[in-house]
């Protein structure tokens, strides 16, 4: 089973965050566009999980307490993959989310607990965004737009998977 940590968002916040991915490709000439239901903001990927680290993922996900925090999106961004023809091509294009230090905090301690359980997990600095599209052709640039957000009160232990050539996240926990 292929699990991570995700946030997922209320029905305004998701309406938002649909409309930024809109924007886009319309500004796009081709790209693989995140479906509305797998918008979410990953807090750790853990991969092809088996039995017993399934059982050690859950057993986290039972230790993740926390205050309800509030996160605002606020910008656009994109991480360059490469060029063609002097044009971005098959860049990840995200929102991203002002400072918020619950949220930090959240994402280590639920690193801290995932390593002592035995998990290899990304050490690098956590960027915390929310994938709109991938492999996304398009001469626009990154732009302004108003910040949203919403109250954080539930972390989801999520498994992903393909089913009918689609990919799917589902909530386990």
């Amino acid at each position: 089973m292929r699990l991570f940590f995700a946030i997922n968002f209320n029905n305004e916040t998701r309406s938002r965050l649909l409309a930024l991915r809109d924007e886009l490709k319309s500004k796009a000439e081709s790209g693989n566009f995140s479906l509305p239901e797998n918008l979410h903001l990953t807090l750790a990927f853990l991969g092809e999980c088996d039995g017993g680290q399934v059982s050690a993922a859950k057993r986290v996900h039972g230790m993740a307490v926390f205050e309800p925090f509030d996160i605002t999106v606020d910008t656009i961004g994109r991480f360059k993959r490469g060029s063609r023809d002097n044009r971005h091509a098959g860049d990840l294009w995200w929102s991203g989310l002002s400072e918020c230090k619950p949220l930090i905090a959240l994402q280590r301690d639920l690193t801290e607990k995932l390593v002592a359980e035995g998990f290899l997990l990304d050490r690098k600095k956590y960027s915390p965004h929310i994938t709109l599209g991938r492999e996304v052709v398009t001469d626009a640039a990154p732009w302004a737009i108003e910040p949203f957000g919403e109250t954080v009160g539930r972390l989801d232990l999520m498994k992903s998977e393909r089913i009918g050539g689609r990919l799917t996240y589902t909530a386990v926990l």
